[in-house]
Order: C-alpha cells, then structure tokens, then sequence
C-alpha cells in the first residue's frame, strides 16, 4: 500500500534583498527562517499523510462490533458466534455480537448503516438483505449504496420442521396434512423478508395452501415456541435446527437443499420427496458502513479469508449443516455482485404477492 501523497502551494515573502544588513552573530536571517518554516510545514503535511497507515496498522485496537438483525440464539446469531471467533482469532482482537432484531431486518441493517465508518462496526446478514428494498417502499437507508463489502461468509440449506406432536410421520403424510387442515395450521417465521419468511412464501405458493403466519423477532424465540408446541410448523437453516432435530425435540420433513446436508444424512431434500425444484439456500455476508477507510476493509477482508479456510471454523459449520464459502467468494467484488443479482431476483417476486412491510 502506497502512502498518499498531499500537495500543498507555499507563498513565502521574499526579503528585500537591497535593505538587508549583515545579520548580528547568531541572528537568524530573514531566509532562513522561511527556510526553517517551510521545513516544519513539509514535516506537518508527511505527519498528516502517514497517519492514515499508521492508524491501519494499529487496527484493531479495541473489540469489532458485528451487528446481527435477528435475536439471539437463531441461525444468523449462531454464525456470527462462529464467525467471531475465527475472525477475532485473524484480527486478535475480540469481536462482539450486537443483537438488532425486528422488522424483518432493517432495524439492524440501519444501525450497521448508520454507524461511525471506522472499521468497528460490521454488519452480518443473509437474503433477507436482497429483499428488504421490495418489501418495505421506504427505507432509512440505501441497500446497495450505503455500504462497504468484505465478502460472502457461508451457504446455509434450510429445513421444514415441525412441533414433536404433529401427527404426519413423512413429509409425504404432512403435505396432505397440511392442504386439509391450513386453515387451522400455524406457521411460524422470523417476520416480513427474513429468511424463515421467503421459505414459507415459497413452499405455500408452491403447494398452493395458506396457513396462518405467526411472525416472532426471530427464529430463536420462534424455536423456543416450536418446542414447546405453542406453534404448529416453520422452515429456518440448519444452523438453528440441527441441534434440536439431533435432539429430537422437533420433528423433520426435508431439507431446502439440492443435495442432502452431511450433518443430517437421514434427512431426504424435499426435491426427491416430490417437491420437484424447491431449493433454497441461505447465503451470508459481511458488511461495512460506507465510507470506511481502504486499509481497514483490506484487514477485514483478509481476516475473512483466514476464518473460511479455518478447518476449526469448517468443522463447526459442517456440525450445523453449513459450509464456509470458497476463498474466491470471500470478496468484496463476490457479494457485490451478488447482492444487486438477488435484489434483482426477489423484486418481481415479492412485488408479485402484493405484500409489503410498511
């Protein structure tokens, strides 16, 4: 990385050479001391120039904030819990997670956007970020524009899970269930535009049933209320539903996926139970408020780069059903890119139902 460079134009006032007496034993001329200024001024503007990479350098110097729109304890948390780790083991330095859940997102989105662009605020979010700009007709802040990209994180297939009593054994057994009984069923999801959200959308629209939608803060809290049987079904990613699908305290029909999740290997796609061509995969990726400074975004980068090929940080993630994304993806040109094709992607779609957030 180069220093830049900072031009200034200096005015000196030039003595008159013609009035000037020989200067006194240890005076100092007139020249000379426009020398001695224009040599402390020099020396003021280097200073100036070399800060910027001596602040990149000293980066971080306190904990990394990584903002998560969703509660605590759902499948977004759960990676960012992951992710700091092996990222703040990159950066050694200690990286914090700050929980912004509610509507469908944006509150936490906003605040990543909204925040002083010095390199100590990351924002972590998945899909729902690509369709927030169809969902809501304004928003406090500008998807693609207001932010500075690190890269994709990781790929998380989802599952359709449903409350320990359901009586339905197979996914089969529970569709037919389902078209008799939806106007009774209820389906949970983490509110308008979350990921939990578009996979409800899709599978209701692909079965052509509607069941009544209960939104919560997030899928942790929604998970709670699935165990406890207050709610009848929700599809949310692997990384929230393994455990408790390995626990048996929920009941699987299928994963999203094309291929079956290594970390669920009974656990058939919904494609080869019937539903021909439902996929759908959660992507991941991290963000910056715009703005923030080059050297900064390159550390952050490179310390992304470092947790994806992690094998600890792999090995936790094939636990949950997840994969880290390979190192090409790990980009900022890779999630630009993928952003406005996704916006471009959901925005009929969405538009389409006719339903939107605000």
């Amino acid at each position: 990385m180069h220093t830049p460079f900072i031009i200034a134009t200096l005015t000196i006032m030039q003595p008159d050479r013609t009035k000037c007496k020989p200067a006194a034993t240890g005076a100092v001329v007139p020249g000379a001391a426009a020398s001695a200024w224009l040599s402390a001024a020099v020396a003021t503007l280097l200073a100036a120039a070399a800060a910027p990479t001596a602040r990149a350098q000293e980066y971080p110097s306190k904990p990394v904030v990584i903002v998560v729109p969703a509660a605590a304890g759902g499948p977004t948390d759960t990676l960012a819990r992951n992710l700091g780790v092996a990222m703040g083991s990159a950066l050694k330095q200690q990286m914090i997670i700050d929980n912004s859940g509610g509507a469908g997102g944006t509150i936490g989105i906003n605040k990543a956007a909204k925040a002083r662009p010095d390199g100590y605020t990351v924002l972590l979010y998945h899909i729902g970020m690509s369709t927030s700009p169809a969902l809501y007709r304004q928003l406090p802040y500008d998807t693609v524009n207001d932010f500075e990209y690190i890269g994709q994180v990781a790929d998380v297939p989802m599952t359709l899970v449903a409350k320990k009593e359901m009586s339905p054994r197979t996914f089969g057994e529970f569709l037919a269930y389902a078209r008799v009984n939806q106007s009774t069923l209820t389906y949970a999801n983490a509110g308008i535009g979350s990921a939990s959200y578009l996979c409800g959308l899709l599978f209701m629209s692909t079965i052509q049933a509607d069941f009544t939608t209960v939104p919560y803060r997030g899928t942790g809290p929604a998970m709670t209320d699935l165990v406890a049987g207050r709610v009848d079904f929700m599809c949310d990613q692997t990384t929230n539903t393994t455990p408790q699908i390995k626990a048996g305290t929920i009941k699987v029909y299928g994963v999203t996926s094309n291929v079956r999740v290594p970390s669920l290997p009974d656990v058939p796609t919904l494609d080869e139970q019937g539903l021909k061509g439902f996929a759908l995969v959660v992507w991941n990726g991290l963000f910056a408020p715009r703005g923030t400074p080059k050297p900064v975004l390159d550390r952050l980068v490179g310390a992304l780069q470092t947790a994806v090929t992690d094998p600890a940080f792999k090995t936790r993630l094939a636990d949950l059903g997840a994969e880290p994304v390979p190192l090409a993806k790990a980009t900022p040109e890779s999630l630009r890119t993928l952003l406005k094709s996704e916006i471009d992607k959901w925005g009929p779609i969405i538009r389409k139902t006719g339903v939107y957030a605000d």
